[in-house]
């Protein structure tokens, strides 16, 4: 009996300190036009703001992301706790950009590390829950991030302080807490060798990480997009100056996608991937007529559209994969998916930004949002003629 408790408690720290992670990365999210206002800098400062985070993760995924197969789950874990808790610091005394940028350098290589090691934690702690905790934890900590971070800049005191000292006192009572964890992984030589900068996907996982590359690289574009410009593309469009406008936007797309993650958890990963197919660029067609209308019923329908498109896609590309890695495999592979994953968020979201420049922000959302849906429907295509072919074969 207390084998499986002692699991349970060590699934819910991992969970929990994984959806911080990810809830502290898009905090600043509903703080964008705060800082823009009180430092006078422009959209494309601010997705670089935006994209030294993602660029700092990759780093990060690339060269420690695979350090607890070889050093153990738990000092790994601690030092990405302890490097986060340093990132709050900087936020929370930050007034200028360079501070920022510090900050958020900090921040993505702390949550690079943590993603990594977090998600193969959850691997070994439940082989069942594991892989929906982590399909699930990402999204809604994003969402209660950005929607918590908005309602405290909305109606609490301290709107650029505030959020992140909360954050500080979670992450030091995690970096406490995390020693009582059991170890799951026996340490393994190659420590040092594991720091050079590799994607270690297996082998028998690199044709299905190709054949799901396209429509996850479409959900992390529409994720990065609304991390970085969605609350500068609401306020341009309608006119909102609410500081929960951003958060909301964010909020919408992640937490309907945790949702379908959770609806779909005992559903074949080809029925997640076809669905993410058909439901993102659905969603992404709603939310540009409603930035055209100036209509925010319509772009928040779209939202959630393309949440579930998301969501479903997302779930069906680590569905598909997991089951493919050894144990001592788990930390690279997800590693390798995160990379491939970060570098769709953060590098169309930062062309973008640089685009607004010469072409405005809403033609831009326009051509953005052709690219997704281009990439979702070539991905949904390919799915439905492979499934085609394997009823032909039966």
């Amino acid at each position: 009996m207390s084998r499986p408790a002692s699991n349970r408690s060590s699934l819910w720290f991992l969970a929990i300190t994984l959806l911080s992670f990810l809830a502290a990365s898009t905090a600043p999210t509903p703080l964008y036009h705060l800082y823009q206002e009180q430092l006078q800098f422009s959209a494309a400062t601010l997705t670089l703001i935006f994209g030294v985070y993602a660029i700092s993760l990759l780093v990060a995924l690339l060269t420690v992301g695979s350090l607890s197969d070889h050093l153990g789950r738990k000092p790994v874990i601690f030092s990405a706790v302890v490097l986060n808790i340093l990132a709050m610091l900087l936020f929370i005394n930050a007034d200028s950009v360079a501070w920022l940028i510090s900050a958020r350098v900090l921040q993505g290589f702390a949550t690079g590390m943590a993603t990594a090691v977090l998600s193969a934690a959850l691997l070994d702690t439940d082989r069942q829950q594991g892989p929906l905790v982590n399909s699930v934890a990402p999204l809604l900590g994003m969402a209660l991030g950005a929607m918590g971070c908005g309602l405290l800049a909305e109606f609490a005191p301290l709107p650029l302080q505030l959020t992140y000292w909360v954050l500080f006192a979670l992450f030091l009572m995690q970096a406490v807490y995390v020693w009582r964890l059991p170890e799951s992984v026996s340490p393994q030589p190659g420590a040092w060798a594991s720091l050079r900068p590799t994607l270690h996907v297996p082998k028998q996982a690199r044709s299905t990480l190709w054949r799901v590359l396209p429509l996850n690289t479409a959900t992390w574009a529409l994720g990065g997009f609304f991390a970085s410009l969605a609350p500068s593309l609401v306020r341009t469009a309608t006119g909102s100056t609410s500081n929960l406008i951003g958060g909301s936007a964010v909020a919408a797309l992640t937490l309907t996608g945790a949702l379908m993650i959770f609806t779909l958890r005992n559903r074949p990963a080809a029925t997640a991937l076809l669905l993410g197919g058909t439901l993102l660029p659905t969603g992404v067609v709603l939310l540009l007529l409603g930035v055209h209308a100036a209509s925010l019923p319509l772009f928040f329908l779209g939202t959630l559209i393309a949440g579930c498109g998301f969501g479903s896609g997302f779930m069906g590309a680590v569905r598909s994969l997991v089951p493919l890695a050894l144990p001592h495999e788990r930390a690279g592979l997800m590693s390798a998916f995160y990379v491939l994953s970060y570098l769709a968020f953060c590098l169309p979201a930062l062309l973008a930004g640089n685009l607004t420049r010469t072409f405005g922000l809403v033609a831009t959302t326009d051509g953005y949002g052709a690219v997704l849906i281009v990439l979702s429907v070539g991905a949904l295509l390919a799915l439905l003629r492979q499934r085609s072919a394997q009823v032909c074969s039966a």
